[in-house]
């Protein structure tokens, strides 16, 4: 079958160019035969393959169409699990970008159409590919009438369309099918070249209503010269190899990219899930793993023109460990060192994160790490979960080794540019080129190993052992001028706050003028000093509405100054809401609170501004009985305050990754 045969006919009409497709010589719909070229399926070519009902298709003259009586569906799982049967055509299709037009037998509205196990429903949605939505996407499938059309970069060495229908007892089928062969696009005279990046939450780039969670996807982009290349990041929660293929988003990129352009791919977490006999699971074992990365993923991008890049995945942290010492979490799929073998035997260029990630976790300590994976107290975070609000420590009960802070996603980002720098000057010309488009003083920190100059807000004294519980927080404010090292470049955790420090501090973070703030006497700042400051500057940024972290995140709770809200009620009935889980007229010591100071500091703790500090930790969604108004602030302990005001006052869509005030 040539190239111009790309285009085939189930009707009984003569039209000129495309290849007629006729009943066999018992009646039936023809198989796939692999010297032809072309045919029907009883298996898709999907990972695992899917039934199909070749059988049932029947020839009427105007194309092949199909009746079922009974669709399948695994209860529980029905949006990942299920199959309406149909018909699946395939056809020899060498990698490359296709222009798909469909035509069916019914209205498209009564079938599914799919190409070579994509999911249909998900290709005809508009919407976007990134939490700030700022990628949109364009290239979705196209339904009217009796025609389909989908642009589709293919990296088997066959195209199948799936056609399955929508109800039972209702015939669809297959009228014409028709592809345009699309030539690699070239980048335009002036262009920058393209570096996409494409892995899952570990390397997405976060909004602010996830704070502080980051990947290292959303940090690596500072590190290069934009006007020498445009780095644009694809990755997203919970996706593999499988379902970013089967949702369109690598073929997204494959379109937008150009020929030259570069793409860095990492995969593995989600590979590891237990779903990989779901058509729509995200799941894969080692040999389908393997398959998605040789088969599909390498000859689809380099029938485009791209040139791939593979980025081992980061070891994941146990978030009970007591130890020390740090061992790979990939010890049942072993797609780490699958990737590198995959990538040598392919010769394409391997960064080794998850080696790399060991001998940081190592090297750093227990203390360091467990600070900067998703560990939570209560008052850290305004953010959420999928459980619910970060306000009151992490709803799901445990410290997340999986995902990590901003602290965490910087060192896994240079870690990625030392890599490429030093592959670059082992002789590896892809490296070479893409480590060219760093900043200068990146390339200078990735051969000397000293990166205060790309991160000056790292310090010497909250980076590694106990001082580093609240690393996260130091370095953004310090990033934002919020708050300062001394001259030996110390932060000095356990120093004092004074008064005026931390109206100063607050004024910058939270956005608003230090006259709007009352007056207060200087000197060691006490909790119920800090209390009134935070409310007094509360007040000022949200003189009316509140902000969404405390409205869009409750869910069905009821919320202090509701109807019906009862200070007293079980704190466990209350889920995983903003607001304290303890009502301030359980807190044991308030009588302690200076009159004059009373008020704010009850509307403060109400407010959710500041919480107990006393019986919560990490890893649980817990609060404290104690106010402890007389307590003296320590500067880390102003640093957490102030990071929870800074977050609450952002747009909760926005990128997290913000390094300055706006």
């Amino acid at each position: 079958m040539t190239e111009l045969a790309l285009k085939f006919n189930f009707t009984e009409q003569t039209k000129p160019g495309y290849m007629a497709v006729t009943l066999d010589a018992e009646g039936r719909a023809p198989l796939y035969d692999p010297t032809v070229g072309y045919g029907f399926v009883e298996e898709t070519c999907t990972l695992p393959p899917r039934t199909v009902h070749a059988a049932g298709i029947r020839s009427d003259g105007a194309g092949f169409s199909i009746v079922e009586t009974a669709f399948d569906a695994e209860p529980g799982f029905e949006g990942d699990e299920f199959n309406r049967y149909g018909m699946a055509f395939r056809f020899h299709a060498p990698p490359g970008a296709y222009r798909i037009r469909v035509k069916l037998t019914s209205d498209a509205a009564q079938a599914t159409v799919s190409v070579s196990g994509m999911h249909g429903d998900r290709l005809l949605q508009d919407g976007h590919w990134d939490a700030a939505k700022r990628l949109p996407i364009r290239f979705n499938a196209e339904a009217s009438g009796s025609e389909w059309t989908y642009t589709y970069v293919n990296g088997f060495d066959a195209i199948e369309i799936e056609i399955e229908p929508t109800e039972i007892s209702v015939p669809v089928g297959l009228a014409e099918i028709a592809l345009e062969l699309l030539p690699p696009q070239t980048r335009e005279d002036g262009r920058v070249p393209n570096l996409f990046i494409l892995g899952d939450s570990t390397v997405k780039t976060y909004t602010f209503d996830e704070a502080p969670m980051s990947g290292w996807g959303q940090i690596v982009g500072s590190l290069f010269d934009a006007d020498r290349v445009n780095v644009v990041n694809y990755s997203m929660g919970g996706r593999s190899f499988k379902n970013s293929y089967w949702e369109g988003r690598l073929n997204e990129i494959l379109l937008e990219g150009c020929v030259g352009d570069y793409i860095l791919i990492q995969f593995g977490h989600n590979d590891e899930s237990y779903d990989e006999k779901r058509r729509f699971g995200r799941g894969s074992t080692e040999e389908m793993y393997a398959k998605y990365m040789t088969e599909l993923y390498l000859p689809a991008i380099r029938a485009r023109g791209l040139i791939p890049v593979m980025v081992t995945p980061m070891s994941r942290v146990d978030g009970e460990a007591l130890s020390d010492v740090f061992t790979n979490s990939f010890v049942v799929r072993q797609f780490p060192a699958l990737m590198e073998r995959l990538s040598e035997a392919a010769g394409i260029t391997l960064v080794d994160l998850n080696a790399e990630s060991l001998k940081f976790y190592n090297e750093s300590g227990l203390d360091a790490i467990s600070a900067i994976v998703m560990s939570i107290e209560a008052g850290e975070t305004a953010g959420k979960t999928n459980d619910g609000s970060y306000a009151n420590g992490h709803p799901a009960g445990k410290i997340d080794g999986t995902h990590y802070k901003e602290a965490l996603a910087k060192p896994f980002a240079r870690i990625v540019a030392t890599e490429l720098v030093r592959l670059g000057r082992a002789g590896d010309p892809t490296a070479a080129a893409i480590s060219s488009f760093l900043l200068p003083a990146v390339k200078d920190a990735a051969s000397t190993g000293d990166w205060s100059a790309v991160f000056p807000e790292m310090t010497r004294d909250t980076t590694v052992g106990p001082n580093a519980y609240y690393r996260n927080q130091i370095e953004k404010l310090i990033q934002l001028g919020v708050m300062h090292k001394d001259a030996q470049g110390n932060f000095r955790p356990h120093d004092s706050m004074t008064v005026s420090a931390f109206k100063e501090a607050l004024s910058l973070a939270f956005g608003v003028q230090p006259s709007s703030i009352s007056d207060y006497p200087d000197g060691e700042l006490t909790r119920e000093t800090m209390a009134a400051i935070l409310v007094d500057a509360y007040h000022a940024r949200f003189p009316a509405d509140k902000p969404r972290f405390m409205t869009d995140y409750n869910g069905a709770s009821v919320v202090p100054g509701d109807p019906g809200y009862d200070p007293y009620l079980d704190s466990g009935t209350r889920g995983a809401m903003y607001y304290p889980l303890v009502s301030f007229g359980q807190l044991t010591d308030t009588a302690a609170i200076a009159p004059e100071l009373f008020a704010k500091a009850k509307e403060a703790y109400e407010l959710g501004l500041i919480r107990s500090e006393a019986g919560i930790a990490r890893g649980r969604m817990a609060n404290g009985t104690a106010f402890e108004p007389k307590t003296v602030v320590t500067r880390a302990k102003a640093a957490k305050a102030l990071y929870f005001m800074w977050v609450l006052r952002q747009d909760v869509q926005g990128e997290n990754q913000v390094g300055a005030l706006d």
